[in-house]
Order: structure tokens, then C-alpha cells, then sequence
């Protein structure tokens, strides 16, 4: 048998020579991998009805030569791990984008919203109170770490909303409660996420229309929207396959080898091939690169591919980003210096950018920034908070209502819930709000997002 370094031959004096038992596929391709999806992919239009049974009884030494070594989908890029039913073109019209930002660990409202009772706030946070004259104006005595003034032209266009005081229903200091339940929307047994349920009331799409980007899947993406995860969109590609014209038969024989197959793994296969086509003609669109410098990190990544996919038109509705860091123990800081200051800047500088870069597309685009519980008021010994109830919402974007909106009782101590804010603005009103007016799903739909719940107007959609 030829070894993997040997030149290529022409593909039709291979398949003239190809034997059943022992076929010399190693030179069907540039490398080992793709001459094998080749190989595959010709056996399959050979013996069709051999290859679907070869799924249901396993692999024999003759499927296993002819299957390639059963290769097929895992030769895929390794960013890109599932997709769903390419429903609609790109172009296809949408009512907009919904970006969920996932705070994760739990990020202090106080530091981020700062509420009016700034003598309580000190009171409880010698330490720590982010307190001064550099604060971001908001309304209702409410302003914000001076560390999201990347923001303020946004915030000064009256694009920024604010939402103190929002939680769950249940009282859990657990991160993983907390999420969980935040992200199914429910304290019953539904086991979908919610976005995953927004989905199946919003209609078809594209194959993009749900995306995780930066990450793996979320929990509240979970079930049958089949949703997307991938990591930065120029990753999206063969492995190890830089040559455009090798690639381009490779994705072809893949799709040939996985059409028809009554099996999971080929369903997979064909749509996450299909996705790949888009990446390339996304990468191709000048229109759609990247208009400004975005941070490093995974931040500035997951942003960038996520603008690039808007621009582009390929039918974005729902985008979730995951970003950790958040469970500040300890070096929470002040108004200065610290974690909690670190953090927001870095958020604030990544969204600067991305809806900058978004330009005009940024009116049909809203972000929602939540975590799964905000910090208890009182600082602990180690200069930071430990974790509590009530937390902070930021909702920035295209038919935002500026300012803060929802229930503030203040920070009387008898108005706190075993030293905790509580939660006086429950986390679906907001998203109600939100998704009906983004996605244009009707509030009679949402119920069976949110079951048994009848959500309140806050006001921060216009």
C-alpha cells in the first residue's frame, strides 16, 4: 500500500484501480485524513445500500476500508461542534439580534450600578464602596463605574438602560443553581433552556441563527433548536487543510459520503458542511470585516466573529457569549483599582468596539448583559463580597430605553433580605421585555417560554 507521503495521483486513475478489500486510498488526497473522506465518499456512491447497513451492523473489515477509516465528521474543524436545519438563505430578513452576555460568578450590581444611598453603601463597604465625582451619570440618582466609559457615547444616546435589583425567584447562593435555573427559566422541571424555547416560537431561520460564540453550548441554548457552538470564525475550517481547492473536494466527498444516511452523526455532518460554505463566503464579504481594533482575549474574539456575522447577513437571531471572572472574593478594589474595575473595563472596551462596528446594524442588535446572582452589600475580610441576591442588568443597543428602570426600596437595612438586595425586579420581566420587542414574538407566546409567569413592563425597551 502507497505510503501518506506519496505524491497524489489523478483521481481517475485511482478509482480505476480501486479494489473493495484493499484500495489504495492513501493517494486519493494531499494527507491520510482527506484521501480517506475521498475514498469513503466514492464507496459510498458505489455501494449506497452496503453503507447504510454498514451503520446499523457496525463496521466490517470491508466498511472500514471503504468507510475510510470512518473518518468522515471528525475531520470537521474542531471549533465548530453542532449545527441545525439550514431552514432559510443568508439574507434571509429577521427582526434583529438578541446578544446574551453571561456574566459568570456572579457580578456585583453595587460596583456596576451605583444606587443613590452612597452613605449606607460606604457604611457597609468601607473598604470597597466605589464612591467619587468620576462616576457615569445615570437617572434616578443611580451612576455607573467610572470604568464603563468606553460607554458614554452610547450612554449619552440614551442606549443604555439599567436594571438594579434583579434575581431569580429563589434565594440560592450556589453557582450552579442559580445558573440553572436562570438559564431554563423556570424552577419546575423543564429541562430546555430558555432561549431554546424562544426559538421554537420565533419561527425558522438559518443555519446561524443561533449561535454560542467563544464557548460551548449554554444551558439555556439546550434542546431542539440544535443551536450552534463555535469559537472564532476564522477557526471554522478543514483541520489541517489550508489549500482551497484541496478543501473544497474533501467538503464535497464529505457531503456526498453523509447524504441520505438515516443517522444522527450524517444529519450533523451535511448541516455543519453547510455552515462551512457560509464561513467562506462571510470571509469573503469585504463589507462585513471588522471596522475597528477589538481587545485580545476571548472577549474582543467572540465580538469581532459575532459583528462579522451580522454584518454579513447570514441570520444571526440569538448570539450568546459565556464571560467568567466574576466571583470576586477577594481584590474586589474601589473607584481606582481592583478586580471589579478591571473587569468592567474590559467589558466596557470589548462592547465599545463591537457596537461601533456594528454602525447602523447596532438599531436591529440588543445585548443583554446578566449573571446569576449579584454580591452581598456587606464587604467580607478579605476585600471583596461574598455572593448574594439581587444583581444588575445592563441592556444596550437598538430600541433601548436609557436610563435605570424597575423597583429600588434603597439599602435601609430593613429593607435587605438576610443582608442581601433583593430581588425586586424578577429576571424574566426583563426578558420579556427584551426578546418581544427584539424578536418580535408576541407576550401571549412567551408563556410558553416562561410557563405560569405574567410578566410586568419595566420600561427598558422604547
Amino acid at each position: 500500500m502507497a505510503q501518506a507521503n506519496s505524491k497524489p495521483l489523478k483521481d481517475d486513475a485511482i478509482l480505476s484501480s480501486l479494489h473493495p478489500d484493499c484500495p489504495d486510498w492513501t493517494q486519493l488526497g494531499p494527507n491520510i485524513r482527506e484521501s480517506a473522506i475521498r475514498a469513503a465518499a466514492e464507496a459510498n456512491k458505489i455501494a449506497a445500500q452496503q453503507r447504510q447497513d454498514s451503520w446499523a451492523g457496525g463496521f466490517n473489515r470491508r466498511t472500514f476500508l471503504k468507510g475510510g477509516l470512518g473518518v468522515g465528521v471528525a475531520a470537521l474543524g474542531s471549533q465548530l461542534v453542532t449545527s441545525r436545519v439550514a431552514y432559510a438563505d443568508p439574507g434571509t430578513p429577521t427582526n434583529g439580534t438578541l446578544v446574551v452576555l453571561f456574566l459568570r460568578g456572579g457580578m456585583d450590581g453595587l460596583s456596576l450600578l451605583v444606587p443613590p444611598e452612597t452613605d449606607q453603601l460606604v457604611q457597609n463597604r468601607p473598604g470597597i464602596a466605589v464612591q467619587g465625582s468620576s462616576l457615569i451619570g445615570m437617572t434616578r440618582g443611580f451612576r455607573l463605574h467610572p470604568a464603563m466609559a468606553p460607554l458614554q457615547s452610547l450612554i449619552t444616546a440614551g442606549k443604555v438602560a439599567a436594571v438594579p435589583a434583579v434575581s431569580t425567584p429563589d434565594l440560592s447562593r450556589s453557582h450552579f443553581q442559580a445558573q440553572d435555573c436562570l438559564e431554563r427559566g423556570s424552577t419546575n422541571t423543564l429541562t430546555s433552556g430558555w432561549l431554546d424555547r424562544v426559538l421554537e416560537v420565533s419561527g425558522p431561520g438559518t443555519t446561524f441563527r443561533s449561535v454560542a460564540v467563544g464557548g460551548l453550548l449554554p444551558r439555556s441554548l439546550m434542546g431542539t433548536s440544535q443551536s450552534m457552538s463555535m469559537g472564532k470564525l476564522s477557526d471554522l475550517n478543514l483541520n489541517g487543510q489550508d489549500d482551497a481547492a484541496q478543501s473544497e473536494k474533501t467538503t464535497t466527498a464529505l457531503h456526498s459520503l453523509y447524504t441520505g444516511v438515516e443517522h444522527p452523526i450524517s444529519i450533523q455532518a451535511v448541516l455543519a458542511i453547510e455552515a462551512l460554505h457560509t464561513v467562506t463566503s462571510i470571509t469573503g464579504d469585504v463589507a462585513a470585516q471588522p471596522t475597528v481594533t477589538y481587545p485580545d482575549g476571548n472577549l474582543g474574539d467572540a465580538l469581532s466573529s459575532l459583528a462579522t456575522m451580522i454584518k454579513a447577513r447570514v441570520g444571526v437571531k440569538v448570539a450568546c457569549i459565556d464571560v467568567g471572572g466574576w466571583d470576586t472574593h477577594t481584590g474586589m478594589g474601589d473607584v481606582d483599582s481592583g478586580d471589579m474595575k478591571n473587569h468592567l473595563g474590559d467589558l466596557a472596551i470589548a462592547l465599545a468596539a463591537f457596537t461601533k462596528d456594528l454602525a447602523g446594524d447596532l438599531d436591529s442588535t440588543t445585548i443583554v448583559t446578566m449573571s446569576e446572582f449579584g454580591r452581598r452589600v456587606e464587604q467580607n475580610a478579605s476585600g471583596g463580597t461574598d455572593h448574594g441576591h439581587g444583581g444588575a442588568v445592563l441592556v444596550i443597543g437598538g430600541g433601548v430605553s436609557g436610563g435605570v428602570h424597575g423597583r429600588w426600596d434603597g439599602l435601609d437595612g430593613s429593607m435587605l433580605e438576610q443582608g442581601d438586595v433583593p430581588g425586586w425586579n424578577d429576571y424574566r420581566d426583563v426578558l420579556t421585555e427584551v426578546v418581544t420587542t427584539r424578536l418580535g414574538i408576541s407576550t401571549g407566546q412567551m408563556a410558553s417560554v416562561f410557563p405560569d409567569w405574567h410578566p410586568t413592563s419595566l420600561g427598558v425597551m422604547a
